[in-house]
């Protein structure tokens, strides 16, 4: 999984998940309308708006979706999690086209009991 930022304008990330672990771990059911862990070290705020461009596992296609943070994990987290933040998808049909293509991938695993970057 990689995040990097892109393109000139601040805000704009991009996340690349390989398979559906990363998507596992990255994916936050638990926000209304669904949303996504996203590695970085850059600092955020609650509530900063970011664009975000995701490849999911199996697709080649990258899907835009703005967001809002809400979510922060610091550099140096407790249990190893990764530094970052977790961004609710809109309730739009471009989130929700992001959090149905997700669901899809991860049918059966969303009731599992692993370990996530945020839980």
């Amino acid at each position: 999984m990689s995040a990097t930022p892109g393109g000139a304008r601040q805000g704009i990330l991009s996340l690349v998940l390989k398979d559906k672990s990363q998507l596992y771990q990255a994916y936050m059911p638990f926000l209304k309308g669904g949303g996504i862990f996203v590695p970085t070290p850059k600092r955020y705020s609650l509530g900063d708006e970011v664009f975000l461009l995701i490849t999911l596992p199996e697709s080649g296609e990258r899907m835009p979706v703005a967001g809002k943070v809400v979510w922060l994990t610091p550099v140096g987290a407790q249990g190893g999690h990764p530094a970052g933040i977790g961004v609710q998808f809109p309730e739009t049909p471009e989130g929700d086209a992001v959090k149905g293509k997700i669901e899809t991938l991860l049918a059966g695993l969303l009731t599992g009991d692993r370990s996530t970057h945020t839980m």
